[in-house]
């Protein structure tokens, strides 16, 4: 497959890492341009390219940035797409990174608010797994205690892909529904950041309480606050 990146980060460089290796032509762009990104480029193997040209004839397009750097993108970015290329969301909302948003704190899925920025549907995965456990726990399939990933979007046949896509980079996949229920795997739940077996995965989203979410949410942007106030003492 062609897999464009928007973001280089801890995230989308551990993917193109992985895919790289798997024979997938990899293109991963960044905000600050393709010139900033030649060290990136040369240990992974992907091609450094804009924005623009990470998404143009592209079979999957993952969007890895911060949640308030979505609407930064360039108006139009996803107008020439064609539908049938899938769009994979690993974001995380944070107001304590990414300032207030309104629409966020009332309720709305993540996914489905990206979903509405990009003009398009997306499937939310790689967002509750942190980078070096998705660096480096990936297994065979059938191996005892697999981590899995929850996949939750729309349409059913682009969840369906990306099903497939993390089996083959090494977790296993657990269908968790349509972006509505993306709310399941938001940071904060019970199924976040844990690297659950499948069994004990589908547990902690039927667990999941959505009356809870501006705890779940509190609770996670909390925990992101003390880690950035340690580096700065460090």
């Amino acid at each position: 497959m062609k897999i464009g990146i928007i973001g280089a980060g801890l995230i989308g460089g551990s993917l193109a890492r992985h895919w790289v290796k798997l024979g997938h032509e990899v293109l991963i762009s960044n905000s600050r341009g393709p010139e900033t990104l030649r060290e990136l480029a040369a240990e992974t193997g992907a091609k450094a390219v804009t924005f623009t040209d990470a998404v143009k004839g592209v079979d999957v397009v993952v969007v890895s940035i911060p949640q308030k750097a979505i609407r930064d993108l360039p108006k139009g970015l996803f107008a020439n797409v064609p539908k049938e290329v899938v769009v994979i969301d690993t974001g995380n909302y944070y107001p304590v990174r990414d300032g207030r948003i309104p629409e966020l704190d009332g309720g709305t899925p993540e996914s489905e608010w990206v979903a509405a920025q990009l003009g398009r549907p997306v499937v939310k995965v790689f967002n509750n797994i942190g980078f070096a456990s998705l660096r480096e726990k990936t297994a065979p399939r059938g191996t005892p205690g697999r981590v899995a990933l929850p996949v939750a979007g729309d349409p059913p046949e682009a969840r369906a892909k990306v099903l497939q896509f993390v089996d083959e980079l090494g977790f296993d996949a657990v269908d968790a529904g349509g972006t509505a229920e993306s709310w399941r795997q938001q940071p904060g739940t019970p199924a976040y950041g844990q690297d659950f077996d499948a069994a004990r995965l589908k547990q902690a989203l039927a667990a999941t309480d959505r009356s809870k979410l501006p705890q779940y949410r509190q609770a996670a942007d909390e925990g992101l606050k003390q880690y950035l106030a340690s580096l700065q003492k460090s």
